[in-house]
């Protein structure tokens, strides 16, 4: 058998406490959490933006209260005005309480509390700051990072909580705290949400994604405009085509973790991939490379959240069936 069964390395000839395999400075799970305090750290950067110290910042939070139910999108608007009238002190506190998530997620002794702390910190931004990124608007569209990136940082927190739900290794990451049926349950709502996103009539229209992939050229260097510039040209007036393609990818992709081992690891592949140029032409690397970014999108958490579900071993995972 390998050295290395989920994540949980064992030195050959080398016992632990109590008998037990020696467990490796480094996991795969800890490996994931490093990538989702990374992810923070950028976002308490981004948030140091000069063009977040200024009145668009909190005008472009209030742009997200359309759409909402007036009782969701009360608090939203209260929000933006409060930060409007407290911007350089508030913002601070934001971009502050970004980076301390990001340090305590990547310290061993915090990473409990941290990842607890991102949760509730994910959930509140996917409120007052994205204003569910569109998803009870009829507004929200995958390409453009919904259901919204933030609270793929919640469930990530959620898949990554460094606890073992039994003594006997599941088939990936994912499962490790939750259980493989939770995990699958979560992984099949993501993907059947952005399918669904996806067929909504606003993305379904000839020129949606077109028009997407268009707005995202603005303000990007030359070699980005020009590969977003040149993918809306080829899907041009073919919006309906375009959302199906995509909602049938993923719907493949969220099947993908009740598939057997070798089959898992090909749709896991799609995801990764697919993930990768929705960020870099759908999204523009979150546009990040711009002046108006807080997050690099939904793309990158995608992917660590497909490498939370690859497929270990070919028994492990079939055992879990």
């Amino acid at each position: 058998m390998s050295d290395v069964v989920l994540g949980r390395a064992t030195l050959p000839g080398q016992l632990g406490a109590a008998g037990r395999p020696a467990v490796a400075s480094l996991d795969a799970r800890r490996a994931l959490q490093l990538g989702l305090a990374a992810a923070w750290l950028l976002d308490g950067v981004l948030q140091f933006q000069p063009f977040m110290y200024t009145k668009a910042f909190p005008q472009m939070l209030a742009a997200s209260a359309a759409g909402n139910p007036s009782v969701l999108a009360r608090p939203i608007i209260w929000d933006a005005n409060l930060i409007q009238h407290h911007l350089v002190p508030l913002n601070t506190i934001f971009a502050t309480v970004q980076l301390l998530l990001g340090l305590g997620i990547a310290l061993r002794p915090t990473v409990r509390p941290a990842l607890a702390a991102s949760v509730a910190w994910s959930l509140a931004v996917w409120w007052l700051g994205e204003g569910f990124d569109g998803s009870l608007s009829g507004a929200a569209n995958p390409v453009e990072g919904a259901p919204g990136a933030v609270i793929l940082y919640a469930l990530l927190a959620v898949l990554l909580w460094p606890a073992d739900r039994s003594a006997e290794p599941p088939p990936y990451v994912a499962a490790r705290a939750v259980g493989v049926r939770v995990a699958r349950v979560l992984w099949l709502v993501l993907w059947l949400s952005l399918a669904f996103f996806a067929l909504t009539p606003a993305n379904r229209a000839p020129g949606a994604l077109s028009g997407v992939l268009t707005d995202a050229a603005a303000g990007e260097p030359g070699w980005l405009a020009g590969l977003d510039k040149s993918a809306a040209s080829f899907v041009a007036g073919q919006g309906l085509a375009a959302a199906v393609t995509l909602a049938v990818a993923f719907v493949v992709i969220a099947l993908g973790v009740f598939l057997p081992y070798r089959a898992a690891r090909v749709v896991l592949g799609l995801a990764i991939v697919l993930s990768a140029l929705i960020w870099v032409i759908g999204q523009a690397l979150g546009m990040i490379l711009t002046t108006g970014a807080t997050d690099p999108n939904s793309g990158p958490l995608l992917i660590l959240l497909a490498l939370a579900y690859w497929p270990v071993t070919a028994g492990r995972t079939e055992l879990a069936r």
